[in-house]
């Protein structure tokens, strides 16, 4: 570990903040403009943008033969985005969930993470894997650009009544269009920075590979959501910060790994992640599901998924340094708080549920 590693990891970060400012308001205006709404806007551009960091490590952790970063990074930063991201964005202010992410995309995400799981029991995630998962992400995105064009005037009439006509020129539609790829950029390059100095550090401590990419590098690669997703909570857009973190969700299964089994042909998936990191990753889209019934994620929610990252995290550490407390943990973690948890999640689903038929049978009409 050195001053330059240092030096890295605050450089990235300023390089995060400032690349979340420009996407979060160059893509929001640039949704009224195609008259796409912003929840489309952070399900696609927004979150493959600020996926683009975990496809590139990916892919270049494949071909310098460090495989378990690769699938721990995807794997990693899935479980990241929401625990830590929805946590840290509904800690800042509640948020709105739009109700086609609970129809559509997070039923989407536990069907895809169920896949993964199932593409990885043979140890591996092979070329057909990948293609199958790859294919997915081109259909996903297909659909729901076409089905966003339909509801263009909506969004159009929507952006008009609260902020006035758009100017739709060329030229602006031009420097929008160069904020956002330039925000792009320097997600792109901070979250690097922010990986290099990061991982380096954690090396210097003897940290495994896999923890390392669970950990660090998932956490250092989903910093581009995270303060894309925390600075558009700080200005109101609470559709493109929870459309970025599911769509980056989607992203990191399907077009991650996807390509990267595609290209490497046999991706192997150590024991420790099929048996304990993907259920992991599988069992928190889960937990979206109630959490998001009821339309709302509250702050004592968004606390409650940080602490269940610290939780998940000290897991880690406990099984990296070969702990005696591993055991007493883990223990008290299946048998006490997963089963807690259980029972809190479906008393918030079904709250949730009795809600939401209340709003409908209220509804005029």
């Amino acid at each position: 570990m050195s001053v330059l590693d240092l030096v890295f990891l605050l450089g990235g970060a300023g390089l995060l903040a400032l690349g979340a400012e420009l996407m979060v308001r160059s893509s929001s205006r640039l949704a009224a403009t195609f008259g796409i709404s912003p929840l489309v806007i952070g399900l696609t551009v927004v979150a493959f943008g600020t996926s683009a960091p975990e496809l590139a490590v990916s892919l270049s952790s494949t071909f310098s033969g460090t495989p378990d970063v690769a699938v721990g990074n995807a794997v990693g930063s899935n479980i990241f985005n929401i625990l830590i991201i929805l946590g840290v964005s509904a800690v800042i202010a509640p948020l709105v969930v739009h109700q086609q992410l609970v129809r559509v995309e997070v039923p989407l995400m536990i069907g895809i993470s169920f896949v993964l799981w199932g593409f990885a029991l043979d140890g591996t995630l092979g070329r057909l894997d990948g293609a199958i998962l790859f294919t997915g992400v081109i259909a996903y995105t297909y659909w729901v650009i076409r089905k966003s064009r339909r509801e263009g005037r909506e969004v159009r009439a929507e952006y008009e009544a609260e902020f006035g006509r758009r100017d739709e020129s060329t030229r602006t539609m031009l420097i929008d269009m160069g904020k956002l790829a330039a925000g792009v950029t320097l997600l792109v390059v901070g979250s690097n920075l922010f990986v290099d100095g990061a991982t380096a550090i954690a090396s210097a401590f003897g940290v495994s590979d896999l923890v390392i990419g669970l950990t660090v590098v998932a956490a250092g690669t989903s910093m581009p959501e995270l303060a894309t997703s925390a600075m558009a909570t700080v200005r109101g857009e609470r559709d493109i910060a929870v459309g970025n973190v599911v769509g980056s969700n989607l992203f990191n299964i399907l077009c991650v790994l996807g390509l990267t089994g595609f290209i490497d042909g046999a991706v192997p998936v150590a024991d420790a992640a099929l048996h304990f990191d993907i259920p992991i990753m599988t069992i928190v889209a889960l937990a979206c599901l109630p959490v998001f019934f009821k339309a709302s994620i509250m702050r004592w929610e968004g606390v409650l998924f940080l602490v269940y990252w610290a939780a998940y995290a000290f897991y880690l550490i406990l099984d990296a340094t070969e702990s005696d407390a591993l055991d007493l943990y883990g223990g008290i973690m299946f048998w006490l708080v997963i089963p807690l948890t259980a029972v809190v999640l479906t008393w918030v689903g079904i709250r949730g549920f009795i809600h939401r038929r209340r709003q409908h049978a209220h509804r005029p009409g």
